[in-house]
């Protein structure tokens, strides 16, 4: 049985789609059968991963509001072990729908479940802010990753978030835990940057990873090719880095 992740933060621009791609990407590169699931209307997974959202008959939408089976959906990515259920816009128009259903937090769980004894791994990339999409992926969740970049007010939006997860495990989903915090467009000359890691560290000292991903122009570029950081750019820092952190994963499951 696969274990689900979602990575989620409710603040934009954290790199939160950049992680779920080149995550699974070096998990799929390492042997692990890997999902990754897109449930942000924008469809960003999708496109980096090299799928065009306007090609695309059905999406993650089909599944959550339409009862389509999402292994008629899934799409080999052409990368080692890594597969996607795509979005697209259609997917905006899920959140209003979902609130006449009865079950309507329960939607994506329902969906995913028939694939999670195929795959050794599901990553959900999210969309910002805590709508219904949000709230269905940490329902189906068993851990969630927050991608965290160091600034000035992230670590209020931590402690926000946290209190979202508290609320979903009371309500929702008892088992959903903590996966790991990640800093993501690291700088280790900025003072602040140190600052931040110093904080979380204090306060989640066994969750914070030990990996840091570093700002990077060819970490952004990559998605405009359509592919993951270590097969658009295999010696780069980042490409390092994100098969760092891919082990660092690997090793606490165990």
């Amino acid at each position: 049985m696969g274990k689900t992740v979602a990575v989620f933060n409710q603040k934009g621009g954290v790199g939160k789609t950049t992680t779920c791609i080149n995550l699974s990407a070096a998990l799929g590169a390492k042997g692990k059968k890997t999902l990754l699931v897109d449930i942000d209307p924008q469809g960003n997974s999708t496109s980096g991963v090299g799928i065009d959202k306007a090609d695309i008959a059905y999406s993650t939408y089909d599944i959550i509001i339409n009862g389509v089976a999402a292994s008629s959906i899934l799409i080999d990515t052409g990368f080692s072990n890594l597969y996607l259920l795509p979005a697209n816009m259609n997917l905006a128009g899920a959140e209003p729908e979902l609130n006449d259903v009865d079950e309507r937090f329960f939607a994506l769980k329902k969906a995913l479940a028939p694939l999670l004894a195929d795959f050794d791994f599901v990553i959900i990339d999210c969309p910002p802010g805590l709508g219904l999409l949000s709230l269905n992926a940490l329902t189906a969740a068993d851990t969630l990753i927050v991608p965290l970049q160091c600034e000035y007010y992230a670590l209020e939006g931590l402690s926000q978030l946290l209190s979202t997860v508290r609320t979903v495990k009371q309500l929702y989903n008892e088992h959903l835990e903590l996966e790991g915090v990640l800093y993501t467009m690291f700088d280790g000359r900025l003072r602040l940057n140190q600052q931040v890691v110093e904080e979380v560290n204090k306060y989640f000292p066994n969750k914070a990873y030990k990996t840091f991903i570093p700002r990077s122009v060819k970490l952004a570029e990559a998605p405009g090719f359509g592919k993951p950081i270590i097969y658009y750019e295999k010696y780069s820092k980042s490409s390092f880095a994100y098969r760092k952190l891919a082990d660092e994963f690997l090793s606490r499951q165990r």
